[in-house]
């Protein structure tokens, strides 16, 4: 059964309500200066049924980067406001439109090199599903989308390892969620080895 990734350690954004940056030396042996951004985004793992099977819905960046939508904090929101202020903004998806999947969460930590900038991510992850086969890209934002299966989803995003990751976790939390047998089969055999006694224990 999958056990989403808990964002107990996450910190709200700072006084901009988008990111944190601080001054490291950058031990060279030169007298450089290393600025490192921490930034806390959020989004959502957006999937659709349809008669071939569970799509999920890919956003394409130029340079060949695919994602969720997902975006910054703006001041005085939490992680789900932000969800799904960027993922309207991005998609065109109204609230309206989104079944929040409940129980779902999870995160994605990466970092990456921008100039004389190290910029850390986390990215909160929620679940919804949509009926809306139809998405409005924000030009600014992507310049196209796709609806993957599973398995197409995983090869797309390719090395990108933190995003395929929090894919696989919605796809197994979906196949649970879907199977109730399922997952009481595993509850039972979770409740059975947690009282099983090795012989001549105490």
């Amino acid at each position: 059964m999958n056990i989403p990734a808990r964002d107990n350690s996450v910190r709200a954004p700072g006084p901009s309500g988008r990111q944190q940056s601080s001054v490291a030396p950058i031990k060279d042996g030169q007298n450089k200066t290393e600025e490192v951004k921490k930034q806390i985004v959020a989004g959502f793992i957006v999937f659709r049924r349809t008669d071939e099977g569970t799509k999920y819905l890919l956003l394409y960046r130029r340079g060949g980067y695919w994602n969720f939508p997902k975006g910054h904090f703006e001041q005085g929101e939490n992680a789900m406001d932000t969800a799904l202020r960027e993922t309207f903004e991005e998609t065109g998806l109204k609230k309206e439109e989104l079944k929040i999947i409940p129980g779902f969460k999870t995160l994605v930590r990466f970092h990456f090199k921008a100039g004389n900038m190290t910029v850390h991510d986390t990215v909160i992850l929620y679940l919804a599903e949509t009926r809306q086969a139809h998405i409005m890209l924000s030009p600014r934002e992507h310049s196209g989308f796709a609806w993957f299966l599973y398995p197409d989803a995983l090869k797309i995003l390719g090395r990108y390892m933190g995003t395929k990751r929090a894919l696989m976790e919605a796809n197994n939390f979906l196949k649970v969620k879907n199977n109730p047998r399922r997952a009481n089969n595993f509850g039972n055999r979770q409740r059975f080895n947690q009282n099983q006694r090795p012989a001549g224990g105490s």
